[in-house]
């Protein structure tokens, strides 16, 4: 025994005993009928459809005929109503007999009558309600959606039984007009509903998605962009599986395009990068390849100035235009030829005539590289370059080792494109204010064209020359003696040109002074290619006179 607190208790048998006294109670005890034994709670076995069985985890009721007279009950409650206060009571006593039965779908698994008691909750509030706000509409799904233990059946459900009364068959659009049963506060304020019901949930990813491109919508028909552009920034699309692909290229579009029109360039080049350029090259995605392109080279004529990229924006939407109209001829489906009709509706507005002239145009103000040679190349080889003769020549004349004249013939018909002077190269970015043609944008890539003129003509000279005279090189730039030197530093300072000015002597050295040993070396492999001449001369006049005395 042990003593606590001076009172003697028995000790504690040994676990071990106590389970074999437990099994030979068991087994001795006699049978009896008492009727207090303890039983498993269960529901109420109203419309039950018995136990759980065939492998089912929970039990399941039937309230299919439970449902149908609920719902007729608060359809006929608001039928019977005949004043807009007899119509408000009805609504409240309506909703309030299905919501106790919307709990009693819930908690009994009855998944079909659930869906179907939240579809007619909806309806009724919808209709039910008589002012413009549609405050218990909202109400009413706020209050479903987040009921403890809600199905996500049941959510998804709700959310795509409101969406056709806000938005268009293509899941954003606002609807407007007598097509919308909602006024307008309304329908903005339950898209706002929507949008905060599917945040944060997984399967309702894809309509998130298309809430906040509404949401963008209206904020931007508002006139606040910037608004617009954070509501879209917050959706990362690239990451949604339930989107389509050329769901999420719009996504990104509509990104893009909000960026540059708020003028928030370094964002707007971060979300570019989401697209993958093999995607654009993939089949039906063509109109969205001349989108993209299009606000690409809106960003680079507004913010870099990089001509060279501007030309290969210029020069990817020609190859789009080319290959539509190749497929059309064909009546194929060319590589990206998938969407055609839009392609051609956007060519009105850019033919591939002012893809080609863009295309030539920035590449003849990029600075000069390989690159840049070889796009000169593949496109004077293009045969409808000879359609466009002032392209034509003027590519000729950039690839040609020959001094250019300022200004060149047709330098006035190419800075007259439209691309030279407006910083809105998309039509999806233009407004009534932005489209107008930028001085100070035309000053500079006319500036830039003769930049590049002179950089032509200094390599040529470079390669003709290994000294010359400052003043005869300013005379050959038509340029001042100040400004030709000023290029000539450039040029050297980019490592695009080797040269040395001799002030004093008024000299321009373009060849590198050779040391004794490269001199020595160069004389070496020319007299042993001298040599080789003379062996092979004398080996043939041999051979020769051999012949002729036989």
């Amino acid at each position: 025994t042990v003593e606590t607190f001076g009172i003697r208790t028995p000790p504690s048998p040994c676990p071990r005993a106590l389970i074999v006294h437990f099994i030979i109670h068991r087994r001795h005890r006699p049978p009896t009928n008492q009727t207090n034994s303890f039983v498993l709670p269960t529901m109420s076995s109203a419309a039950t459809s018995g136990k759980a069985t065939g492998g089912q985890l929970e039990e399941r009721l039937d309230l299919t005929n439970e449902t149908t007279q609920k719902i007729a009950q608060a359809t006929s409650l608001l039928q019977t109503a005949d004043s807009p206060t007899a119509t408000a009571a009805a609504l409240t006593a309506a909703l309030s007999l299905l919501s106790a039965h919307e709990k009693k779908c819930r908690t009994g698994n009855d998944t079909p009558s659930l869906l179907l008691v939240c579809q007619t909750m909806l309806t009724l509030a919808r209709d039910g309600d008589a002012s413009s706000s549609k405050q218990v509409l909202r109400d009413t799904l706020q209050q479903l959606a987040t009921r403890r233990s809600q199905k996500s059946k049941a959510i998804s459900c709700m959310v795509e039984t409101v969406l056709p009364w806000i938005v268009e068959a293509d899941g954003y659009t606002p609807l407007s007009g007598e097509e919308c049963p909602l006024d307008v506060e309304a329908r903005d304020a339950l898209i706002q509903a929507v949008r905060s019901i599917a945040e944060g949930k997984m399967y309702l990813e894809a309509e998130f998605a298309r809430m906040s491109r509404s949401r963008a919508i209206l904020l931007e028909g508002e006139g606040d962009v910037a608004e617009a552009a954070n509501v879209l920034g917050e959706v990362h699309v690239e990451t949604y599986g339930s989107l389509s692909k050329r769901e999420k290229v719009e996504f990104v579009l509509e990104q893009m395009r909000l960026n540059l029109m708020r003028k928030d360039y370094v964002r707007a080049h971060i979300v570019s990068n989401k697209i993958k350029k093999s995607t654009l090259e993939e089949e039906g995605m063509a109109s969205l390849k001349v989108k993209y392109y299009s606000l690409l080279a809106s960003y680079y004529q507004q913010h870099d100035r990089d001509a060279l990229e501007l030309a290969k924006c210029f020069h990817a939407i020609y190859g789009t235009f080319t290959g539509v109209m190749a497929s059309d001829k064909t009546g194929g489906s060319s590589k990206n030829g998938g969407g055609g009709e839009n392609v051609m509706a956007a060519e009105e507005t850019m033919g591939w005539k002012e893809a080609l002239t863009n295309t030539v145009v920035f590449l003849c103000l990029s600075e000069y590289s390989n690159e840049v040679k070889d796009m000169m190349e593949r496109i004077r080889l293009d045969p409808r370059l000879e359609k466009i003769v002032e392209c034509r020549d003027t590519i000729k004349a950039f690839l040609k080792n020959e001094i250019m004249h300022y200004p060149l013939p047709h330098q006035t018909t190419l800075e007259s494109i439209p691309a030279f002077s407006t910083a809105t190269l998309s039509p999806d970015l233009v407004t009534p204010g932005n489209n107008q043609p930028d001085e100070t944008l035309r000053s500079h890539w006319h500036t830039t064209f003769h930049t590049r003129i002179i950089q032509h003509n200094l390599r040529v000279i470079s390669m003709y020359y290994r000294r010359i005279h400052l003043s005869r090189l300013s005379q050959l730039l038509s340029l001042p003696s100040a400004e030709a030197e000023s290029h000539i530093s450039q040029m050297v300072s980019s490592g695009s040109l080797y040269a040395k000015i001799d002030r004093p002597k008024d000299i321009v050295r373009f060849s590198k002074k050779r040391s004794e040993e490269e001199v020595l070396s160069d004389w070496a492999s020319d007299i042993k290619q001298l040599l080789g001449l003379v062996e092979e001369t004398s080996y043939l006049i041999q051979k020769e006179n051999m012949v002729q005395s036989h």
